[in-house]
């Protein structure tokens, strides 16, 4: 399953990283995939994430999760 996420914030290859670090240890996920001039991060998965925790990943990474793409 994918489910593709907007974040705000990202600018560069290190911020792609903490956020693909972050996300990448909800329970379930399986692949972190980032494009940062869209903002768009795609979020492979065994199940449906739980999108409060991957919400709070994003933010943990230092950035803010503004919905579904």
């Amino acid at each position: 399953m994918e489910i593709t996420y907007t974040v705000t914030g990202m600018t560069c290859d290190h911020c792609a990283s903490a956020v693909r670090s972050e996300v990448g240890e909800v329970p379930g996920v399986t692949g972190v995939a980032v494009d940062l001039p869209s903002g768009a991060v795609t979020v492979t998965s065994e199940t449906t994430p739980d999108e409060d925790a991957v919400r709070e990943a994003v933010a943990e990474a230092g950035y803010e999760l503004v919905g579904r793409s």
